[in-house]
Parts: C-alpha cells; structure tokens; sequence
C-alpha cells in the first residue's frame, strides 16, 4: 500500500456513525471497524456521531458517547476484524460540540478531505446526508443522491430492475392506509396470486429490520403491523426454496464484482440478531457453486449495480432456487455492513482485498468521483 512521505498532508477522513434509523447501532460497529483499518500513516480520523434524535455530535469521543448509549450492543473497544484498537480522535477536535439536529457541524465541513457514512438505513443510506454533502461540496464515499434514494426504496428498486429486465420474485407494494381498510380484499390477493410464504417488509429499511416470514394467511396481519411500525409503505414478496448468495460490488464507472458467500440461516431467515448479534448463521466465503454460474452472478450484480446508478461500494443479494438454479435478485444494500460478520468486507477479503484496502479503495473512489462530477 501506498504510505505517505515526509511532509505530506494526511487526509482527513470524516467518518459518520449513529443516525436516526433503526440500524443506529450496528452503524457503530460498522464504524468501529472501518476507523481501526485506515492506515494512520496516510489518514487522519474525524470522528462524528450521529444521535438517535439527529443531533450531530464532533469533537470528544463521539463513538464512545453514542456507544453509552446503545442497550442493544456491548462493543467492545477496537474491531475483532483487525485486532487493531480504536483510533484516538485527533488533537484539533478534542472539544466537543454539538449541532442542531440535521446540521453537519460547521468545524467539520470546512476542515476534512472526505467523508465516509457508516450510515445504515433512513437519514443517511437514503441520499439525505449526500444530499447534504453535495450542497456542502465534500467528497464522499459511496453513491450520490439518486442512487442511494432509489436503493433504499425496495419498490422503487424493484420497478427499475423489472425495467431493466433483471429476474425478481413476484411481489407486491401495499401502503398501511391501505391495509387498515381492506385488509381481508389484500389478504385474498396474497393467498391467491403469491401464496405462501411469503415475507413481508418495509419498503425502506435494511438489516432485515422489520422483517416477517409468514407461513400462512393467519400471520399476515401481525407481520404487515411489524413492517408499518417502521414504514407507511410495506413489500410483500413470494417465498421461494432457495440458497442465500451475496455479492460485493466495488467501483465507479467500471465496477467489479467479487467472488459469491452463501447465507446458511439457523432460524426462519437471515434475521437481525443472526446478522449482528448471536451469530448464529454460518457465512460460507467463497460459496460452492458451479463456475458458470458464479460468472453469471458477476454480471447480474454489475448490471444491478449499474441500472440503480450506484457508486463506490454496494452489496447485491440473490436468491438462487435450489430445484432448478435459477437466479432473482433480492436486494440491493448501498452502506453494507462493516461489522466483524459482514459479508461485505468478507468477499473482498476472500477476492484478494483485505480490509485496509478496501477502505482506501473506497475513498479514492469518493474523491475520483468527485473530481469527475464538480
């Protein structure tokens, strides 16, 4: 890796963590782990926490703040994927300050080279904050204001990859106004044009957040409360007998997919505690499948990754039928999780990119793409 000489300015890496959402804390493990991975010798870390009520927080230890306040997590300092401990936040934003909500601290915007969100879910995986940051003229990493509004929006991704001809599962977008109704007329329509399962979520949420499988028409209205309980607008989708295949997707203009991981879930699905807290799914990287279909899996996640017009990095989801191999494409996550059982940083690391370059990868992207747009 490239390592700065005598004299050379660091760059200054504004990392953002916490936010708003329901994927608050596993932001900060996410977080966490991408700060112990940058080199220190070419980057400078400008911590910045996000509250669960807006508030930007900088300066101080913010990650140890917000970490205080999280009942779902105990982290533990340092990440268990480098070994590495926490950074120490650099010497010129020892004094906290606090800004009001939705606003990115002035100290901050004016003095770094780049930003990266660490942020998953709404106001801040949804072009909120790039839409922020674009009006601010910082370089960031990962995609611009379209294409991470239309990734978050499962409907709306669904839509334009049906646009673009790419394989998808039947489904359907039910608004909770909708339900609260007529529930037994969208019932009706489930049994008789999807049947069951079928798994019903909100339209924009992430880390299976909110997430049902429902095994028959009995458990369709408790499931479409849980998903309305997070969104007005709710995704009912077909149930299939398939494997789990993940893709990580890296690049610009000219992306490139890594090699496949297969979730093997212990419970109904890949739900939020197997993903971030008792790990209890087993993650196969690189997954066993054929090398032709492996090569066609490469494509569709390039063609999902271009259609959606992402940048920077995202993570493809598939489903692969088990009886006859054939592929949908699931869903598309444009801040993938950086935590120490993410798939994300895995399949790189499995593809010949390990941790450290991943994310200097990704901030070069930032400011290449940058460069290219202003």
């Amino acid at each position: 890796m490239h390592r700065q000489g005598p004299g050379i300015r660091k760059i200054r890496v504004a990392m953002l963590f916490g936010g708003r959402s329901g994927e608050h804390d596993v932001s900060l493990r996410s977080a966490e782990t991408i700060m112990a991975a940058l080199d220190p010798e070419r980057y400078e870390i400008v911590p910045v926490g996000i509250t669960r009520e807006g508030k930007w927080l900088s300066g101080g230890d913010p990650l140890a703040e917000l970490e205080a306040s999280s009942p779902f997590f105990a982290l533990e300092a340092g990440s268990v994927m480098t070994g590495q401990p926490r950074p120490e936040p650099s010497s010129s934003e020892m004094v906290a300050t606090e800004a009001p909500t939705g606003f990115m601290p002035a100290n901050v915007a004016n003095s770094v080279d780049v930003v990266f969100p660490a942020l998953h879910g709404p106001m801040g995986e949804d072009g909120t904050v790039q839409g922020m940051l674009e009006l601010a003229g910082v370089p960031y990493v990962g995609s611009g204001v379209l294409g991470s509004a239309v990734a978050m929006d499962k409907a709306t991704t669904k839509s334009l990859l049906t646009q673009a001809g790419l394989p998808q599962l039947p489904w359907r977008l039910i608004y909770r106004k909708e339900w609260e109704r007529d529930a037994s007329a969208i019932c009706e329509w489930i049994a008789q044009a999807m049947g069951f399962p079928c798994f019903v979520k909100p339209a924009n949420l992430g880390s299976s957040v909110g997430i049902s499988k429902v095994a028959s028409v009995d458990g369709l209205d408790d499931a479409i409360k849980l998903a309305g309980h997070f969104d007005r607008r709710i995704i009912v989708e077909q149930g299939t007998n398939a494997r789990e295949i993940e893709m990580a997707v890296l690049g610009n203009d000219e992306p490139l997919a890594s090699v496949a991981g297969e979730i093997v879930p212990r419970g109904e699905f890949y739900d939020y505690n197997a993903k971030y807290v008792d790990d209890t799914a087993e993650l196969i990287v690189p997954a066993n499948i054929d090398p032709d279909l492996l090569g066609y899996l490469q494509g569709l996640a390039v063609d999902t990754f271009r259609a959606l017009d992402l940048a920077g990095m995202a993570r493809v989801d598939f489903f692969v039928e088990r009886e006859t191999d054939r592929v949908y494409v699931n869903e598309v996550n444009t801040i993938p999780g950086f935590t120490s059982i993410s798939m994300y940083p895995m399949l790189w690391e499995a593809s010949g990119v390990p941790l450290p370059e991943l994310v200097d990868r990704l901030i070069q992207l930032a400011m290449e793409r940058h460069a290219d747009t202003h």
